[in-house]
């Protein structure tokens, strides 16, 4: 931030596995700020992760289960509510310290924290939604198949007699990236199409100050052409 200047303030947004991790990695490496929603998300269920040998990410989202698993109602509405809490925390700092920098990596159930923590965090900071072309569906459901992120169905998850919960997924996740995707635009300041960044970020580049830097510009571009 230069004097003068508002302070940066990004909220990345979209599906699982579209890319909000990596490009706030690649803005980390050019010193900016970073929260990852689930970073805290975790650190709040640890006591609950650590009593059952989960760990990490891929642990919270074995802990959560498959749709079909007994406990996974209790525990999606559990992960909600901290989810909640967290954006709650983070966007309370950001109200108090009008000046803080801060690049803010979402969860992909981001939309469903209810009206009051959105509007905040569309007051608070510039929301960019990654949004993952028609073509690049199969890759999110390959992604989630085999590597497990925590993913809030909310009732998308329909079996069909003698299918497998992998067949499941295969069949309800497009259902489920087309239900989220208008509440991920009317979220959003700007629609950033995944397919569009690919020549920003050469493949296994991660954590690269000049890609975050080029990706900050792409969005000044979009946000100036809509001013």
């Amino acid at each position: 931030m230069q004097p003068g200047q508002q302070p940066l303030r990004l909220a990345l947004i979209g599906m699982s596995g579209a890319g909000k991790s990596h490009w706030t990695k690649n803005l980390a490496a050019g010193g900016h700020p970073t929260v990852c929603c689930d970073d805290q998300i975790e650190r709040r269920l640890a006591a609950e992760l650590q009593s059952g040998g989960y760990r990490g990410i891929n642990g919270v989202a074995a802990w959560m289960g498959w749709p079909d698993n007994p406990n996974y109602a209790e525990r999606e509405a559990r992960y909600l509510s901290e989810e909640i809490s967290s954006l709650d925390e983070v966007l309370t700092e950001l109200e108090k310290d009008r000046k803080r920098d801060l690049v803010l990596d979402t969860t992909g159930s981001v939309i469903y924290t209810g009206n009051n923590i959105l509007m905040r965090l569309r007051r608070q900071m510039t929301v960019v939604y990654l949004a993952a072309s028609a073509d690049e569906q199969l890759l999110l459901i390959q992604r989630y198949l085999q590597d497990p992120k925590p993913v809030l169905w909310r009732g998308a998850f329909q079996p069909r007699q003698g299918e497998t919960p992998h067949e499941t997924v295969a069949r309800c996740y497009p259902a489920l990236i087309a239900a989220r995707r208008q509440s991920y635009e009317a979220l959003a300041h700007i629609s950033i199409s995944t397919t569009s960044l690919r020549e920003l970020s050469p493949p296994g580049t991660s954590r690269n100050a000049a890609v975050g830097k080029a990706f900050l510009e792409r969005i000044r571009e979009m946000r100036a052409r809509r001013a």
